[in-house]
């Protein structure tokens, strides 16, 4: 594949799910969630998408450690979130569509 097509569609695709995850802030939805995986998808390509990855991992993490939430809590609640999410995506998939 084209590195500027590839670079392109990277682009097009992380944009994306990046805004889905805007409008998931306000309405029903993993919002955050689905933002830092936008932020992953560009942050193959894009270096400003991979420093704001980075920063946002940073400011999650200092705000946890503030909550004085362990980290196998951590790790667990993403767990869930994680799976919760990719339920309700089939859900809707499935029957909602």
């Amino acid at each position: 594949m084209n590195p500027g097509l590839k670079r392109v569609l990277v682009g097009v695709a992380g944009g994306f799910v990046t805004l889905l995850g805007v409008v998931a802030l306000v309405a029903p939805g993993p919002g955050w969630l689905i933002i830092f995986t936008g932020l992953g998808i560009l942050a193959t390509e894009f270096a400003w998408a991979a420093r704001a990855l980075t920063k946002a991992r940073g400011i999650a993490s200092r705000a946890a450690s503030s909550a004085r939430i362990k980290k196998e809590h951590q790790l667990i609640l993403l767990a869930v979130g994680t799976f919760i999410s990719l339920v309700l995506l089939v859900i809707y998939y499935e029957y909602l569509r």
